[in-house]
Parts: structure tokens; C-alpha cells; sequence
């Protein structure tokens, strides 16, 4: 069955989707759940989302184990034989493996390894985006499922193989895009004092914000903001630019620390265009709440780490990345963590990163594990 699994994987690596798009490869996964276990599959949910419900036969706590659909707009250089087949798309976070984990945790159902409470698969779409857990749990469907807990894993490169991360408090950072328009005035280039060229209040939004940069995690004060897009005018070169738009990523260890940076940066941005007498217009977006780890769950995850005598890695403080997991810590008890993808691993996002297949038989039996260790002392309480 693992065999399987794996063949599974590459045939989710191959036909990768992008975030809200991913109508096909919610149907692989239904069609590989039917194929092994019929139950209850609850479709479109929150979008291309899939929820498989299993209501076991002794009563006992509801457990919600999610992964992602999307892939990302990164076009991959591997040459292998399940490389992606859409020019421009292909799954560089990972989560065709995160897939095919979850996916694995039919077989164990199937074979009878769990015996009371309900346990939901949760195949969530547009986690890329900051959109899919957010529409998930708004989604009236949404409601029936009510999980009393919810877990996730992510791969992590750098690690040591089937490691496993446990982050105490915080798994994953607070993520928000901004987007910065200025519009001033065209003038002939030759006449640039009889317009207002935004290029200048670019310059100075870019080194004022990089003031502010702290990017050591470890300290309270962490940001990180990142310019990932600049435009200014256009190529006509009898032209002074008249507009202009700037995009960053901004970073925080905690949602308290964004709002107060996003004050500080409005107000920055705000003077500058004041003082160059252009109009300013900002857009907030893409946002990815801290993904908080409840105290109960992180001792589930050690616990298990523990019984399967896996590399257990404690980490204080979170990871940089943003992760859309943050929605559902806001709900319900719920955590995540890392599964060591290996030191010589391409970081994730990078053209010629490939899921490692030898970590997936961890990520199963992590999740079966919990599952086990949950069912055997909680309650079904909120």
C-alpha cells in the first residue's frame, strides 16, 4: 500500500493546480478514497475543498487532519520521470506529499486501527493564497464537521530526514502583502519639474522600510519586509513617470506586532506622499494568521514523536514562513509540525524542489499515532 501511496504522490506532482483551481486534483482524491474505503466525502467545500468522514463505532472525540490542495507559479527544472506536466505550475511547498499523507491515513482506517470518536480528512484548497482555511470555515458545511481538534504537518528542508519539529506557542509567523500605488503627474523627461515623479517617494518608502527590517526570529521585535514588485511608468523615454506601485511582504512573529507594524508603515508612507504632494492609495491582502500551537495537541505530537522513537527537535520560537493553519487555531484546539524533509533538501518555493517519498510512512504514522493517543484519554470537549 505504501507503494501505492507513493504512486499516488507523483501522480498529484505531475497534475499540479493553482490555488482555487484545483477542481482535478480534488477529484484524484475522491476517486482514490472511493477506491479503497466508501464513506461519507463531503465536496466543494470552501471552494475545490474535500472533507472524508469516518463516524466510528464507539463515541469519542471528532479529529480534523488537514493538507493542501494547491500547487504554486513556479515552473520546475527536475527532469524526473513524474516532473510537472503544466508549463509554469508545479508543487514546490510540498504538499503533493501532504497529500499523500493524509491519503495514507485511509488504509490504517480501513484496516481497523482506530476504533471510537470521528475522524475527518480535510484536503483544503487556496492554503498558497491565505484564502482556503478562511472560506473552509466560513462554509456552511463547515458546521456538521465542528472538529473538536485539528492537525497538520509540514515538510521542512534543513532538517534531518523524518525528523520531527515541535514548536512550542507558535508554529508558523503572521504574513501580509501590501501593495503601495502613487500617482503624480507625467511631464515631458525634459521637463521633469513640471510633473510629479513618484520615483523618488519609491526610493524612500524602500529604505524606510528597511529600517524597520529585524529578521532574527528569535527576538520579540522580528519583521521582515520583503519588496517582491516594483513599476514605475513605462518605456517611453520622453516620459517623466507619472505613477508608480511598490508590493511588499511583511512579517511578524505575532498578529499584536502586524497591526502595530502596519500603523508604522502607513504612517511613513503617508508622510512621504504628503511631502511630494502625491496621492496614496494601499491595498492589504494575502493574510496569514500566526498559527498558534494549543499546549494539549504539542504534547499529542511529542508524545507520539516519542513512542515511535523519531528524532524529536523542540524549536522556542517560529518558523518565517506563513501557513493559512493560523485560521483554524483561531477556532479550536489544533496544532502543526514539521517533518524533517533533509539537510541537502532544494528549500521549498525553489524550482527544483521534489517532496522526499522516504518521509510520507512517517507522516502516517505521526498522524495515526496522535489519532490513537487522542482517542485513548480525551474527551469530546471544546
Amino acid at each position: 500500500m505504501l507503494e501505492k501511496i507513493i504512486e499516488l504522490r507523483k501522480q498529484l506532482h505531475m497534475h499540479p493546480e493553482l490555488s482555487g483551481s484545483e477542481s482535478k486534483t480534488a477529484k484524484l482524491i475522491k476517486e482514490f478514497v472511493q477506491s479503497n474505503y466508501n464513506t461519507e466525502i463531503i465536496t466543494k467545500l470552501g471552494g475545490n475543498g474535500l472533507a472524508v468522514v469516518y463516524e466510528l463505532p464507539e463515541d469519542g472525540p471528532s479529529v480534523m487532519i488537514r493538507c493542501e490542495l494547491d500547487a504554486l507559479p513556479i515552473e520546475e527544472v527536475n527532469e524526473f520521470s513524474h516532473r510537472s506536466a503544466k508549463m509554469g505550475i508545479s508543487h514546490k511547498c510540498g504538499h503533493d506529499g501532504h497529500m499523500a499523507i493524509v491519503a495514507g491515513l485511509i488504509i490504517k482506517i480501513k484496516e481497523g486501527s482506530f476504533k471510537k470518536g470521528k475522524i475527518i480528512l480535510l484536503f483544503q484548497p487556496a492554503e498558497e493564497t491565505g484564502e482556503g482555511a478562511f472560506k473552509v470555515l466560513n462554509d456552511p458545511k463547515f458546521e456538521k464537521l465542528n472538529p473538536d481538534y485539528v492537525f497538520a504537518l509540514h515538510n521542512i528542508p534543513g532538517f534531518p530526514v523524518n525528523s520531527i519539529i515541535s514548536v512550542q506557542n507558535c508554529f508558523s509567523s503572521t504574513v501580509q502583502s501590501l501593495a503601495i500605488y502613487l500617482t503624480g503627474k507625467q511631464s515631458h523627461a525634459s521637463e521633469p519639474e513640471n510633473g510629479i515623479n513618484p520615483a523618488t517617494s519609491i526610493a524612500e518608502i524602500i529604505q524606510q522600510f528597511n529600517d524597520l527590517n529585524q529578521p532574527d526570529i528569535i527576538k520579540p521585535t522580528f519583521a521582515l519586509l520583503t519588496p517582491v514588485y516594483i513599476n514605475l511608468g513605462s518605456k517611453d523615454y520622453g516620459i517623466s513617470a507619472g505613477k508608480g506601485e511598490i508590493h511588499f511582504t511583511i512579517r511578524t512573529s505575532t498578529d499584536d506586532m502586524m497591526q502595530r507594524l502596519k500603523e508604522k508603515l502607513m504612517e511613513i508612507a503617508g508622510n512621504i506622499c504628503k511631502e511630494e504632494r502625491l496621492q496614496l492609495k494601499t491595498d492589504w491582502f494575502d493574510y496569514f494568521p500566526a498559527s498558534m500551537n494549543h499546549e494539549e495537541c504539542n504534547d499529542l505530537i511529542i508524545k507520539t514523536a516519542s513512542q515511535n522513537n523519531y528524532d524529536l527537535i523542540i524549536k522556542d520560537h517560529p518558523f518565517r514562513f506563513g501557513e493559512d493553519f493560523g485560521w483554524f487555531s483561531k477556532k479550536t484546539k489544533s496544532a502543526m509540525f514539521g517533518l524533517g524533509a533533509g539537510t541537502n533538501s532544494p528549500a521549498l518555493h525553489h524550482s527544483d524542489y521534489d517532496f522526499p517519498d522516504e518521509i510520507i510512512e512517517t507522516g502516517i504514522n505521526m498522524f495515526s499515532g496522535i489519532i490513537e493517543n487522542l482517542m485513548v484519554g480525551a474527551r469530546a470537549t471544546k
